[in-house]
């Protein structure tokens, strides 16, 4: 117990506190870490947290003051008489010239005393005083020696712990004497004084060094011959002095660690001196600085007991000591902001979510040492300040506040001032002021953590005095200044911690209130900050409040304010998952009348948002012009159900259910419904809606909306047009409640946009904003909306990260940051796809899976037209496989065996082994894509790839009889595509009779004909509907049409039974049409996507078609084709996977099976060559094999962007790449 530790002698703490100092002095040390071994150390630590001892320097702490304690508690139960053997004991340690010594006698003392209040009655313990008396002179004594160098009464010798530290420096000193000498520097008088090497101070030892400094120096400059002598000479003076300035601060701390527990033993002992200061500066000097706990711990207990013994003496130290106390509560500047310009507005919100405030001391990283060492003494103060509060409030009890008032002012005055003028907020106990114009900002941070300092430890009978104060509090909550709406919101988490069930009833109300406050942002921002706290502080302890802290909180996740949807979102996310546990607890305890009835309104609500089943019926407002089915009437329910509660969410009903129908319905309803309560009294602003969807359907929309519900009630404005026409539109929009617009010129206008707060922004085909970084994305995420749906038949297209940015726009931060929704889920999920993955990765997956499906199936409604329609007439798929043509033939097989192919292959294995992938999958994806779309074209016709000039000056083109008649590439043998789509058309009747015979409309077929290229088209139209079929009445949609008059073709087509086909591009016609007249659909070519041909052929199979669709693909056997198609069908049973009731786990498409896209197989007149196609299978293989395959596979990441015509003509031009095939 008396026996002090010495910490291992190879440590390198002695050598890194002699660096700080030196540091802190303005000198560099030197020296290693082997010149320190043979120092001893100290007691006690440095401000850097210097630890003296062993490794198990707390639990040596811990035994001393134990076993002191257990010391003490039995002299206690002596008689006075026995007790005299233990004073003679404890006098002379305290006699001692060791500061442990000393210590642990002030520990046996302080333990005796205190509990001999406890047990002894005044007799006794007047007779104990008597018997110490000698101790508390002896302990007199010592506190009057407040230089730590001269610790003892007459006596210039130091503490024993230092000794050999002394020594150690005294012996530095001599060298660099000698070696001061030696160099001809003469200064042993002047320096020394008189004094005596083996006799000089640590002070002394400091101002030697830093006087010799100059004189060392001096003799360098002037004798360049000795360079090496006086760098050696320095080195020593630096050695000794950081020797000397770490022995001092040693020695400083250790007798200010003496010095309070020698105070604390006279405090304890109850008769306090005259003169107080001898007592309160050491005990306060531990408050501040003390690292021990258990040290710190009793210093505070001393200075409790020490204002409890002077509530009564005058004057009194009591009104100053509490006032410094709560001020040193204030030290910490991770708990307790400043309130300047910086923070005014601003809240770190990611700092706050990882640190939960839990651990403001912790070491942060990338600050500098003096920044880090301040924070580490401002949390020890705080600390020491805190238990000093625990002391009292444990000392006084109830009756704290009557004995020290100044406290009580402590705790108020700001606030008091602050709310000064707040109204009573009606059926709540509690006030919500404004305190805007009262307070300074600083002041009220300063009150607000003593509040929050002092709350965990107060008496439960205090409670109604501090309720008092949460009128104010919540007042700072909406405080203009962030800083104070943080201190405001900590403030109330600590509140709640301590009494749970009064403080959650008030936020409950006094949240909700703010949370729906419009007209202040700060009341918002304040608000969702608080519950943000509460979330991550209490955490499990919140499980009965959820529902009711989950219902508010879902109207701000789409807030204007990016910082209130942050917080609202984050707490949000974490609230959900509590759900299931909050099932059948009932409401919490302490709620008033009011919040029990929000109670059963929010558990009904709740059963709506976890199982949407449960939604009830919603009475429409309006009428609308058709009959509602029921999956209709379900999808209405729903939609209605996430407007009441500001959700959003995905409608993802199969193609041709009516999504469109719904949407408009629900946002005429709102505005209805609006109209109805402004007639009521209300003064709801109304605002309009915003539509934006393919500029194909813009037309669409208004045309639906027109056919089935009043224009009385919505008004819809196509905002369309070229700039000019748009710049004469804006000022109408103020007459219109419902705007429709496309993807483009939101994109082009959302500089005007942006500024509109709209009611609905309705999404269609949303599945267009699945890349986060496309302009268009960027675009629509800066609309302010109160309600956000997005509609899409296929809202997976490839794969389900596409997820993040759809939610981004519903609501960000419900899913993280992108970075952290890859970590979460896309990285596990995207393992678990390899096939060599770990089954510990396949775990992780298919947790990443299950924990996405259940966060985000809330707020999607997917429902097919197999569940709904039974009455539908059925879909069949038929797929017409063609043999190449001769020409396709030769053209294929010579890209087999080009120097293009080998190069294709190289560019592969480069991107799958290099570490640049971004730049080798930039430099390789031009070459890729040519070939692609090369092979693409080339199954469709030969014309695509190649012109009239190359062929004049090609051998190979010749005709195949041998002759030199050339070749006619408009032939339709040429192309078996064009062959087929005749036999199709020929078979629905169409094309077969006269250009001037009456057709007999019963039975007769119509055609839709989806291409990929336009130009592709244009050979249909040319070489078979002009040349060969030309009694066929036709239409045609691509991008060459103004997408104003797109619309006008889609009526045409319906309106006139004449028509027989309507010739389209994937791209502009097979997104939301209408085209149930048609009941054939011919794919001549097919997308890397397959949810665009999908949502193609669903034109024609969706509500209101009355015969069988029939559904021909055109593949090329043994092609490029062929192996698109099972690509296709591979993601359709991805997304299949993931957007139904069904959905169990989530997935990811791999990509490796795309390796074969360059390669032949099958059978027929392909086998042909074979061993070319062999030699080209092995090119490919050797340029995957490597890496699995990985390199293409990156190269492919993008593929489903590039379906635009425009996009391959002008970046993948092949007329080059068709030239080098030739070289």
């Amino acid at each position: 117990m008396f026996s002090p530790t010495s910490i291992p002698r190879k440590s390198h703490v002695r050598a890194a506190a002699k660096l700080r100092q030196a540091r802190k002095d303005g000198s560099s040390y030197q020296g290693n870490r082997e010149e320190a071994k043979n120092a001893d150390l100290p007691y006690v630590t440095s401000l850097a947290k210097v630890v003296v001892g062993s490794e198990t320097e707390n639990s040596v702490m811990r035994m001393r003051v134990s076993t002191s304690s257990a010391l003490g508690i039995m002299t206690a139960s002596l008689p006075p008489s026995s007790s005299k053997i233990i004073v003679e004991s404890l006098l002379t340690h305290l006699s001692s010239m060791s500061g442990v010594h000393r210590q642990v006698a002030c520990l046996v003392v302080i333990s005796w005393f205190k509990e001999l209040r406890k047990i002894a009655n005044d007799s006794d313990f007047s007779a104990a005083f008597e018997n110490a008396k000698a101790i508390r002179i002896k302990l007199l004594e010592l506190l009057a020696c407040c230089d730590p160098a001269l610790p003892t009464p007459s006596s210039h010798l130091p503490y024993t712990e230092l000794t050999r530290t002394y020594a150690k420096m005294r012996g530095e000193i001599a060298s660099f004497l000698k070696a001061a000498e030696n160099a001809g520097i003469s200064c042993k008088e002047v320096l020394l004084r008189g004094q005596l090497p083996e006799t000089i101070s640590a002070e002394a030892a400091v101002d030697i060094a830093m006087k010799v400094s100059a004189d060392v120096t001096a003799a360098q400059s002037s004798d360049d011959s000795n360079k090496g002598g006086f760098e050696f000479l320095e080195s020593l003076r630096q050695r000794f002095l950081a020797t000397a300035g770490y022995l001092r601060l040693l020695q400083s701390n250790l007798h200010a660690s003496v010095l309070a527990t020698v105070a604390g033993a006279v405090v304890r002992m109850g008769e306090l001196p005259v003169k107080l200061n001898p007592i309160i500066q050491p005990l306060m000097g531990a408050i501040k600085r003390e690292q021990e706990e258990l040290l710190q711990q009793l210093a505070a207990e001393a200075l409790a007991e020490t204002i409890a013994q002077c509530v009564g003496r005058k004057p009194s130290p009591n009104e100053k000591l509490t006032k410094n106390i709560c001020i040193l509560t204030l030290s910490d500047p991770g708990e307790t902001p400043l309130a300047t310009e910086a923070n005014a507005k601003l809240i770190n919100f990611d700092e706050l979510i990882t640190t939960k405030f839990s651990n403001s001391s912790q070491k942060s990283q990338g600050v500098s040492t003096a920044e880090e060492r301040s924070r580490m003494e401002g949390a020890i103060t705080r600390r020491g300040a805190e238990f000093v509060l625990r002391s009292l409030c444990d000392r006084f009890g109830t009756l704290l506040f009557e004995k020290l008032p100044r406290l009580w002012d402590c705790l108020t005055e700001a606030l008091t001032l602050s709310s000064a003028n707040g109204s009573e907020v009606k059926g709540s106990s509690c006030f919500t002021p404004a305190v805007e114009q009262h307070g300074e900002p600083q002041s009220l941070i300063n009150n607000l953590q003593v509040v929050c300092s002092i709350t965990p430890v107060l008496d439960e009978g205090l409670q109604p005095k501090i309720l008092m104060l949460l009128p104010a509090i919540f007042g700072c909550v909406r405080h203009g200044h962030a800083a104070v709406r943080l201190s405001a919101a900590k403030c109330i988490t600590a509140l709640t911690k301590r009494w749970k069930e009064p403080i959650m009833a008030a936020v409950l109300e006094n949240a909700s209130l703010m949370l729906n406050d419009s007209s202040s942002v700060e009341a918002r921002q304040g608000a969702s900050l608080l519950l943000m706290l509460l979330v991550d502080r209490l955490g499990g302890e919140l499980v009965a409040y959820a529902p009711l802290l989950i219902v508010p909180l879902l109207g701000c996740m789409s807030d204007t304010e990016s910082d209130v949807r942050l917080s609202a979102t984050h707490s949000f996310a974490i609230l959900v998952p509590l759900l299931p546990l909050a099932k059948g607890m009932g409401p919490p305890s302490g709620l008033n009348s009011v919040l029990l009835s929000r109670s059963a309104e929010d558990a009904k609500f709740l059963e709506q948002l976890l199982d949407n089943s449960q939604v009830e019926d919603y009475k429409l407002p309006i009428e609308v012009k058709t009959s509602l089915r029921r999956y209709q009437q379900e999808g209405i329910n729903w939609l209605a159900f996430l407007k009441r509660f500001k959700l959003h969410g995905i409608l993802c009903d199969d193609m041709g259910l009516g999504k469109t129908l719904q949407a408009s319905a629900i946002v005429a309803s709102d505005i209805a419904e609006q109209i109805e309560k402004n007639k009521s009294g209300s003064e709801l602003k109304l605002l309009p809606s915003l539509i934006i969807c393919p500029s194909t359907l813009v037309g669409h929309w208004v045309f639906e909306i027109e056919k089935f519900l009043q224009t009385s009630i919505l008004s819809p404005l196509q905002y369309i047009g070229s700039p000019q026409d748009r710049l004469q539109l804006q000022p109408q929009l103020k007459k219109h409640n419902l705007i429709v617009t496309s993807y483009d010129i939101l994109r082009k206008d959302i500089e005007f946009l942006s500024k509109i707060v709209w009611n609905f922004c309705i999404l269609d085909e949303g599945h267009i904003i699945r890349n986060s970084k496309s302009k268009i994305t960027v675009a629509v995420k800066q609309l302010k909306a109160e309600h956000r749906l997005i509609l899409s038949g296929t809202p997976i297209q490839n794969n389900v990260l596409e997820l993040w940015s759809l939610f981004d726009f519903l609501m960000p931060g419900f899913l993280g940051t992108e970075r952290q929704f890859q970590a979460t889920f896309g990285k596990p999920i995207l393992a678990a796809r390899e096939a060599k993955c770990s089954a510990k990765e396949a775990e992780a997956g298919a947790l990443a899976m299950e924990a996405l499906h259940k966060q985000v199936m809330p707020f999607l409604l997917r429902r097919t037209k197999d569940e709904v329609l039974a009455d539908l007439p059925p879909k069949i798929l038929q797929d017409r496989y063609c043999d190449l043509s001769p020409l396709q033939l030769k053209l294929y097989e010579k890209f087999s065996v080009s120097q293009v192919k080998v190069e294709v292959s190289a560019l592969v294995q480069e991107c799958g082994t290099s570490h640049d992938a971004e730049g080798s999958i930039s430099k390789s994806s031009t070459h890729v894509f040519q070939a692609l779309q090369y092979l693409r074209k080339l199954c469709s016709h030969p014309l695509l790839v190649l012109n009239e000039i190359q062929l004049s000056e090609s051998e190979m083109f010749q005709s195949e009889t041998g002759g030199d008649e050339k070749i006619n590439l408009h032939d339709l043998h040429h192309s078996p595509k064009l062959l087929a789509l005749k036999e199709i058309l020929e078979e629905c009747n169409i094309g077969t009779h006269s250009a001037g015979e009456e057709l007999n409309e019963t039975g007769q077929h119509r055609v839709l004909i989806f291409a990929q290229l336009k130009s592709f088209l244009d050979i249909i139209e040319k070489d078979l509907f002009q040349t060969h079929m030309r009694s066929v009445a036709y239409l045609r949609l691509d991008g060459s049409v103004e997408p104003d008059k797109r619309f006008e073709i889609v009526k045409a087509f319906n309106s006139d039974p004449t028509i027989d086909v309507l010739l389209l591009t994937t791209h502009v016609g097979g997104l939301g049409l209408n085209l149930t007249t048609a009941d054939t659909v011919i794919f001549v070519e097919h997308d890397w996507n397959p949810m665009r041909d999908l949502q193609a052929m669903d034109r024609a199979h969706r509500l209101g078609q009355k015969r069988v669709v029939n559904v021909h693909r055109l593949i090329m056997r043994g092609t490029l084709e062929e192996k698109v198609m099972s690509l296709q069908r591979f993601k359709i049973s991805v997304a299949n996977a993931v957007v139904n009731a069904e959905n169990a786990s989530l997935d990811k498409m791999d990509t490796t099976q795309l390796l074969d896209l360059f390669t032949m197989s099958g059978s027929g007149k392909s086998n042909i060559k074979q061993a070319s196609r062999e030699n080209e299978d092995d090119l490919l293989a050797s340029a995957a094999g490597a890496t699995g395959g990985k390199g293409l596979k990156a190269m492919l990441n993008g593929l489903e962007e590039l379906w635009d015509q425009s996009q391959y003509s002008e970046e993948y031009n092949l007329d080059q790449f068709v030239a080098r095939l030739g070289g």
